[in-house]
């Protein structure tokens, strides 16, 4: 049979497929410490999945508008306006099963093939894979550890030309834990504002921050109106598998996303929006607690890392990812994910998952217990020793 040729130019995401092979090798009883999916180990809080239970009572399985229901389009813009500061109108807001299709359906609204993107190296991968899917060329913004994984409007202007239509930012960020500061994104906003390019701000890690409240490139002067915010309900309230994210971008580009919405899956779940209606604004309690347990578990994480020869990692500053360096063991960074795997254990992901300057290093997702990044520590160790012996 035929296939389109489209489909050779669409990645994936490896964590699935690293966790999948993980998952096997405990079927046939070894014992295995995930560190590669990168979501939240704790439970959904008690009032939202209350709230879900009495949606369903009510009668919310039905379907409803493509962009969301009013009253969730409501509080989402009534939330980003406190937390952001940034004004927000419900017909600026869309809401979507998860965060994916806010970044897909933008580019396909705002993106024609021949257009280049900028999307950052590392990086979430799903950026570039879209970006390729649609014809367009992505371009890789590289990030390096000397510069703590940020990069500044210098960096940026080096990469921008007459066919830049977009630039895709992600702080907290995926796979290093690097935050842009104010100064950052003050720079970048004013590198930007002038020009015809929409900003793609994935926001998704906001709340997982541990130094410091969250501030968005949206709430610089101009930017607002060419500036979609992503973000969502998975990583902040450990809602991975409810599928709720949304989008706030200018109205204009709110309505073709929702038209893209009604053409592929019709509307968000019902019940589930409504149980967001809580998760916004009951008790943020139970997302600090998550957010100090994951500043204990980053302590342990780093300081177990920088304690093993061959291997340095940088103190992430938001998100639940460490990137250490794994240059000293002179192995390709899928190499060193397949031999942790296999022979030590402990599922991680190469570097080079999340693009070419990946390379030399791996992601750890500290998403697990205490007790089991220790486990997942003394293997690494233990494996390291081994390698760097084995070299000299």
């Amino acid at each position: 049979m035929r296939y389109a040729d489209r489909m050779s130019q669409l990645g994936t995401e490896t964590a699935f497929e690293v966790l999948a092979k993980a998952r096997a090798l405990e079927a046939k009883g070894r014992s295995i410490v995930h560190l590669e999916i990168g979501e939240p180990d704790f439970d959904t809080p008690a009032p939202i999945r209350a709230a879900a239970v009495r949606a369903l009572d009510e009668g919310f399985t039905h379907y409803g508008p493509s962009a969301g229901l009013p009253e969730v389009r409501e509080a989402i813009a009534a939330f980003i306006a406190k937390d952001r500061g940034l004004p927000v109108t419900p017909d600026q807001v869309v809401v979507t099963p998860g965060g994916k299709p806010v970044l897909t359906f933008a580019i396909m609204a705002c993106i024609d093939p021949g257009d280049e993107v900028i999307v950052p190296d590392p990086g979430f991968p799903i950026y570039e894979s879209v970006v390729r899917f649609l014809g367009a060329r992505p371009m890789p913004l590289v990030l390096r550890e000397e510069k703590g994984f940020r990069f500044g409007a210098a960096d940026l202007e080096a990469l921008l030309t007459p066919k830049t239509r977009m630039v895709v930012l992600n702080s907290p960020h995926n796979p290093t834990g690097s935050v842009l500061t104010p100064a950052d994104l003050d720079e970048i906003a004013r590198l930007l504002r002038d020009r015809d390019i929409f900003v793609l701000s994935d926001e998704i890690y906001s709340k997982i921050l541990y130094e410091g409240v969250h501030d968005s490139i949206a709430t610089r002067p101009g930017m607002a109106e060419k500036t979609i915010l992503l973000d969502g309900f998975s990583k902040t309230y450990a809602m991975t598998g409810w599928r709720l994210g949304y989008g706030v971008m200018n109205p204009t580009l709110a309505k073709h996303v929702a038209r893209l919405a009604t053409n592929v899956y019709s509307c968000a779940t019902a019940f589930v929006q409504r149980a967001a209606i809580t998760a916004l604004g009951g008790s943020q309690e139970p997302v600090a607690a998550m957010v100090k347990e994951f500043r204990r578990r980053r302590a342990e994480i780093v300081e177990g890392l920088n304690a093993i020869p061959g291997l340095r990692c940088l103190e992430p500053s938001g998100a639940f990812y460490v990137f250490p360096n794994i240059q000293a063991l002179h192995m390709k960074s899928a190499d060193v994910e397949r031999v942790l795997l296999e022979e030590a254990g402990v599922a991680a992901l190469s570097g080079t998952a999340f693009g070419p300057s990946g390379e030399g290093y791996i992601r750890l997702s500290y998403a697990n217990s205490i007790e089991n990044i220790r486990e997942a520590l003394h293997r690494i160790g233990a494996h390291v020793s081994s390698q760097l012996r084995a070299a000299r």
